[in-house]
């Protein structure tokens, strides 16, 4: 089938870059988003996320034309549903005295009913947003048919998760494998043929609900492999061992491959991912369950282990570094990082924060800085919470020089002790009950 005109509807870290890709590719791309900053930015060819080598594919695609952007769909040959599937806040589930949390899926249809009026026959409608299972069939299909328009007999319904990696997410676009979930066969194989446009990694055809399954299997496998690595951290830490060291020794097994344990998961995929599971089937989900609260008290954890190593909190001067989910991206939804600095907050230590790919970032109850310099200048102690390339180069000796500080806490594995210890630094690392 040949697609021409593609409406792409959501144009976060997902939805952009795939609206880019397809431009890129010949195809005449309108971007919907109902954020109006999002899409002023966008008219003036400019993007509003960090992602690298999007800011220059996609002002290729704006100047030439081959894009546009509105607050609203229009008729197209193709539709894709990329927006977010948060938590809901202040909503909960509950199971046997177990509680969990719950999709938020009001984006989802808020899409799609702002599809069905440019729906058509023979179009064909791609949800990309990670959801619960049987999300495309129970809850996309019906609000599409009001339309009059059947689900895979009059227009092709598909479902095909986002697989990629913040700051490759372009390469991993193309290369990546991809599933298409189609509510037929047909509509499988109608997917399938628009994302062949750009993809060149294996495309795997499946129904609809199987393709919601692969990614949140993905995510929740990564989750309780994380969910191990933290607890080891614990465990080490209670131990008076140091677990970056047994892991690396662990790892000399064929058969194991340990995770890095850290102050916690975060982003929109394996922090989320899994309560979508557990909302499905409280009842069959323990070990998923389990999991979850492992990563998500981490950053408590990791506030035990500053609050030891400088006593009492109560107006201590912590500088944190980094604030977003993972290394070098500026993504900070659901980051551990946060989580961790608005804790040691609470419990009375002032914290000054500095995240240099969201300078700009603002939370009610933590206070950013511009630079790094004025998050150190006056510190009691600075706390990597962010692997970041800038903070793992930087030179203790010259750290030394622009802040009062002199204990560096390690979240992340990102320093070299003995380097922090030659500055005349005291050094704490997390998951390590070894002096370092």
């Amino acid at each position: 089938m040949n697609y021409q005109k593609i409406c792409v509807v959501g144009l976060g870290y997902i939805g952009l870059p795939t609206a880019t890709m397809f431009a890129s590719k010949g195809a005449d791309v309108l971007g919907a988003d109902v954020n109006p900053k999002v899409i002023e930015t966008l008219k003036r060819g400019e993007i509003h996320i960090h992602e690298p080598g999007l800011a220059q594919a996609f002002a290729a695609v704006a100047a030439d034309g081959k894009f546009n952007a509105s607050l609203q769909p229009s008729p197209a040959d193709a539709f894709i549903i990329s927006v977010p599937t948060p938590f809901k806040h202040g909503e909960s589930g509950n199971y046997n005295g177990i509680s969990y949390k719950l999709a938020d899926m009001q984006a989802v249809k808020s899409a799609a009913e702002s599809i069905a009026p440019h729906l058509r026959k023979g179009n064909l409608v791609i949800l990309e947003s990670t959801s619960p299972p049987r999300t495309t069939l129970d809850v996309v299909a019906p609000i599409l048919e009001k339309s009059n328009l059947k689900a895979g007999v009059d227009f092709h319904l598909c479902y095909s998760p986002e697989r990629v990696l913040p700051g490759q997410i372009l390469r991993e676009l193309v290369e990546n494998s991809r599933v298409i979930g189609g509510v037929t066969p047909a509509s499988a194989q109608a997917g399938a043929d628009l994302y062949s446009a750009f993809v060149t990694g294996e495309i795997t055809q499946t129904d609809a609900t199987t393709a919601e399954m692969v990614k949140l299997m993905e995510n929740t496998y990564r989750d309780a492999n994380i969910a191990i690595a933290n607890e080891f951290s614990r465990l080490a830490d209670q131990f008076g061992v140091d677990v970056w060291e047994a892991i690396a020794i662990a790892n000399l097994h064929p058969r194991v491959k340990i995770l890095n344990p850290g102050p916690g998961v975060g982003g929109h995929c394996i922090s989320v991912d899994p309560w979508f599971l557990v909302e499905s089937a409280p009842q069959l989900t323990p070990l998923i369950y389990q999991s979850r609260q492992v990563n998500d008290s981490q950053p408590r954890f990791l506030a035990d282990v500053v609050e030891r190593a400088l006593g009492s909190l109560k107006g201590k001067r912590i500088a944190a570094l980094g604030l977003a989910y993972k290394p070098d991206v500026d993504d900070l939804r659901e980051s551990p990082a946060v989580a961790a600095a608005q804790i040691l907050q609470e419990r009375g230590a002032q914290v000054r924060a500095y995240e240099p790919f969201k300078p700009e970032a603002q939370f009610a109850n933590l206070a950013l800085t511009p630079t790094l310099e004025a998050a150190v200048q006056n510190a009691d102690a600075l706390l990597l919470l962010v692997k970041h390339s800038q903070f793992a180069a930087l030179n203790p000796e010259e750290v030394a020089k622009q802040t009062s500080a002199r204990i560096a806490i390690d979240a992340v594995q990102g320093w070299d002790s003995a380097a922090w210890k030659r500055a005349g630094f005291r050094f704490v690392k997390l998951g390590s009950g070894k002096e370092q």
